[in-house]
Parts: structure tokens; C-alpha cells; sequence
């Protein structure tokens, strides 16, 4: 296993880790990623100790805290072979402030999630959005306060806007408190909206990226094809609403590209998609998913090797999309604007 640094920071992480959506199933939403329970999250996290996994990324919304209580009870034992990554904003109740980044809140959400960690600290404690409502200042000072206090170790955020990262950091330098290191995105073959203005932050701020849904909610399992219905099993049946919007032909036309890629390689369509993150600039883990000790063992073979250029190359030109402003226009002066992941070279055909 390739271990990276997170970030601007000391910590090294493995280039995959494990997230821990299926723990728990406590209701539909979540039974539909996975039920795993204790006895099972045992002999998943042992085949990831195996393979050289050492981060395993949980937050207390998942099964509102089972997925912690599940996690804290297959580490037993264990807890020093092991960063843990868990986060809070997201509503935990029905009063007022049972939700948001407030210090009233995020205190409670921590003392809660290491209650149900069974842990005295977080590695990696991440904000699972944006609270436009409490101030910054308040939010870092918080998270500061709990750096210093030995409760977490390392501060993170989620699904930031560009600025909302960018004016956090302002802040955090302004102040001298601790600074986010990583921001954990959604990323993939079919969702590359990660490289427009957030990959180009990171490299310059040093915010290492934590991928999470790295195939597409589900679509990229080698399973969805054209012409071809959704499987039985699947769960964009209950949660395709709730996660990435995907227009079929788009999604169809990437599918072609890596059964192209898989059939060249000898890997698996989920493996190639896994690969091709893992290449990108400013990723320092790739999180996967599993329902099963299979499922687990195919997505941790999608490291220790790597796509050729080529391969990588006609990857890019079947998921690439036309950016929204001002990221088009920008691309017309690239040459005063450099891109992160540059344009792929044109495919080479008989007129060419």
C-alpha cells in the first residue's frame, strides 16, 4: 500500500481508505449502502489492515451514529493500528441547535462521537458542510480549541464551495489556529467538477483531497451499461435522488471507455475508475466502500499498479465536459492559467 501525506501536513495516510456508509443500516437510506454488523466490520477492517489500509472514514449522520458505534466496537483492540475520520454539522436532532458548525453544537457532536468511538481523540475531524450561519471565527476557534485539548488531531471540511475554503484559511493564518489539510470530495470518472476551481485551491493551499463516492454513487461497478436495465441490486434504486445527477448517454459513453480500458488491462471496471483517481494531483486517499469481504477485496486491487498515459488519456476524453463560467473562459488562456490535469491529447484516427 502507497501511503501519502495528507495535505500540508505530517500525517501519512494510505492511498485508500475505508468508509464506513455500511455500518449499521439503521434506516432505508442507509440500508441501502449496506447492514454490516459488528462481527462482519471485524473481518472487513482485518482484510484491510492486511492489505495496509490505515484510515477508516466514518461521520455521525451515518445510521445517526451506529456507523461510529460499529466502527468503535470492531476497533477494539485495534484503535493504535488505525486513523479514524468522523465528522458533524448535519442535523443529530429536532432542536434548533442539533445541527450547524456553532460551537454549542460541534462540542456536543464531538463529545458524542467519541462516546460512540469509544476513542479519546479523532485523527482526521472533518465539517461535513458549510454553516453560512456561524460565524468562521467561531467555527475555527472551536476546532483550534479541540486540537489544543488533544480530542482531534487534524481538521478537515466537506463539500466547500472554493471560497468557503479559501476564506477559512484567510482566517486561520489571520488567527495562527490550526488549518484544514484535506477537504473531502466527491470525485470520479463521471463527476470531474473537483478539478475546476477545488483541485487548483489545493495545490496552492496545500488541502489534500479525501475522495468519497470515487465510482460515480454506485454507477461505475461495471453493472450499469447501456441497453441493459439497473440491476437488482443496487442502491441507486432508493438513493439516485440524493446523490449526483448523471445523464445516461454521458454515463454510457465513460462505461465504454473503461470497459475499453479494463479489457486492455486485465482489471475490472470499478479497479480502472479507482486507478485513474488515484493518479490525479492533490489526491491523498481515495475512500472506498463495500457491502462485502469480495466487494473489499476487488477495490483495494485497484492499487499497486497504475494506468499507462494512454490509457489514462482516452479516460479523460470520454468524461470530459464543457466547465461552467468562469472556468471556460479561463481555459482560453491556459497558457497564463495552467490546469492541474491538463486537456488530454486529441485521439489519433486516420485523417489524424
Amino acid at each position: 500500500m502507497e501511503y501519502r501525506l495528507l495535505g500540508g501536513s505530517g500525517l501519512k495516510v494510505s492511498a485508500l481508505s475505508f468508509g464506513t456508509g455500511t455500518f449499521g443500516g439503521g434506516n432505508e437510506f442507509f440500508k441501502a449502502w449496506g447492514e454490516t454488523d459488528v462481527a462482519e466490520a471485524r473481518r472487513l477492517l482485518d482484510i484491510c489492515f492486511d492489505a495496509g489500509v490505515n484510515l477508516f472514514d466514518t461521520a455521525n449522520v451515518y445510521s445517526r451514529g451506529l456507523s461510529e458505534e460499529v466502527l468503535g466496537k470492531a476497533l477494539e483492540g485495534k484503535r493504535d493500528k488505525a486513523l479514524i475520520s468522523t465528522k458533524a454539522t448535519f442535523s443529530m436532532g429536532d432542536g434548533p441547535n442539533d445541527k450547524g458548525s456553532s460551537r454549542y453544537h460541534l462540542t456536543s457532536a464531538l463529545e458524542a462521537s467519541l462516546r460512540r468511538l469509544n476513542t479519546d481523540y479523532v485523527d482526521i475531524y472533518h465539517l461535513h458542510g458549510f454553516d453560512a450561519l456561524t460565524p468562521i471565527e467561531e467555527v475555527l476557534d472551536t476546532l483550534n480549541k479541540f486540537v489544543r485539548e488533544g480530542k482531534i488531531r487534524y481538521i478537515a471540511c466537506s463539500n466547500f464551495s472554493g471560497w468557503h475554503l479559501m476564506k477559512s484559511l484567510g482566517i486561520a493564518d489571520r488567527y495562527g489556529w490550526t488549518r484544514y489539510v484535506a477537504h473531502q470530495v466527491y470525485y470520479s470518472l463521471i463527476g470531474r467538477e473537483y478539478e475546476w476551481e477545488l483541485m487548483p485551491l489545493g495545490l496552492d493551499q496545500k488541502v489534500g483531497a479525501l475522495v468519497w463516492s470515487p465510482l460515480g454513487w454506485g454507477r461505475l461497478t461495471g453493472k450499469i451499461r447501456r441497453g441493459q436495465p439497473l440491476p437488482e441490486t443496487s442502491r441507486l434504486h432508493t438513493t439516485a435522488d440524493y446523490g449526483p445527477q448523471v445523464e445516461d448517454e454521458y454515463l454510457y459513453t465513460v462505461v465504454d471507455a473503461l470497459d475499453a480500458v479494463a479489457s486492455e488491462t486485465g482489471k475490472t471496471v470499478p479497479q480502472v475508475a479507482l486507478n485513474w483517481l488515484l493518479q490525479r494531483p492533490t489526491i491523498s486517499s481515495v475512500i472506498i466502500g463495500a457491502r462485502n469481504e469480495e466487494q473489499l477485496r476487488q477495490n483495494l486491487a485497484a492499487e499497486g499498479w497504475n494506468l499507462t498515459a494512454d490509457q489514462v488519456a482516452k479516460l479523460d476524453r470520454a468524461s470530459a465536459r464543457q466547465p461552467i463560467y468562469p472556468y471556460w473562459h479561463q481555459r482560453q488562456f491556459a497558457e497564463r492559467n495552467p490546469l492541474p490535469v491538463p486537456d488530454p491529447p486529441k485521439e489519433k484516427t486516420a485523417e489524424n
